[in-house]
């Protein structure tokens, strides 16, 4: 039997908060663990919520969408976060992923592609709505005029992996992709980790997309 995936809720909009919660609750293998309007009550409510992933607001009175990612992945670092906005602009974005989220979906979802999306990211994978994607794929394309650094030569096996991290693949499909074990997927990781100077998968593919890897095909649903 599939682990149930325990989702905590932040949103000041009290109607829209209700009205996922009724949804979640329907949904097999999701159980809503708590709500919140704020992010200091999430965070008061997550010493005995325990929740997998934390589905949060952007703007929020008080401690921001970001701000409260930041928090949690430091007091609760296997919690997931996936944000949920109004705003699709880069600069928004950015804030979330480089605070710790995993997921961005635009507050325009089908009830589909949420529970799609919370799924994902329990999992420790990447989800973005297109509208994110697309957004994120204008801002990485319009860094290439930029002047870049010498970087770092990555293997062959290593680009594969890169490659496959970007299309979202978790550590054991890497390895029956690629025919290799879990452990020396793992190896690959931190050695390119250790040869790009990232220290998260977002870092990461910034780094790959200015590589000219294929991640931004991969964002954008080419693959």
């Amino acid at each position: 039997m599939d682990k149930i995936i325990r989702v905590f809720l932040v949103d000041d909009h009290q109607v829209l908060l209700e009205g996922i919660r009724s949804l979640l609750m329907q949904a097999p293998g999701i159980e809503v663990a708590g709500i919140a309007v704020s992010a200091n009550a999430a965070l008061e409510a997550f010493q005995s919520s325990q929740p997998d992933v934390l589905l949060t607001d952007v703007q929020l009175p008080g401690m921001d969408g970001a701000a409260l990612t930041r928090e949690v992945k430091r007091l609760y670092p296997s919690v997931m976060v996936c944000a949920l906005s109004m705003s699709g602009d880069r600069e928004t974005i950015g804030k979330l992923l480089d605070a710790g989220a995993t997921g961005y979906i635009l507050k325009n979802p089908g009830q589909e592609e949420l529970l799609q999306a919370i799924r994902t990211v329990a999992q420790g994978e990447l989800y973005f709505s297109d509208e994110v994607s697309a957004e994120m794929m204008r801002a990485l394309a319009s860094r290439k005029e930029q002047p870049v650094a010498p970087q770092p030569v990555l293997t062959s096996r290593e680009i594969e992996i890169v490659r496959l991290i970007a299309k979202e693949f978790s550590n054991a499909r890497i390895a029956e992709a690629l025919f290799i074990s879990e452990r020396t997927v793992e190896t690959h990781r931190k050695n390119i980790f250790r040869k790009t100077g990232t220290k998260s998968v977002i870092g990461l593919l910034k780094f790959a997309t200015m590589l000219n890897l294929g991640v931004v095909a991969a964002l954008a649903g080419l693959y």
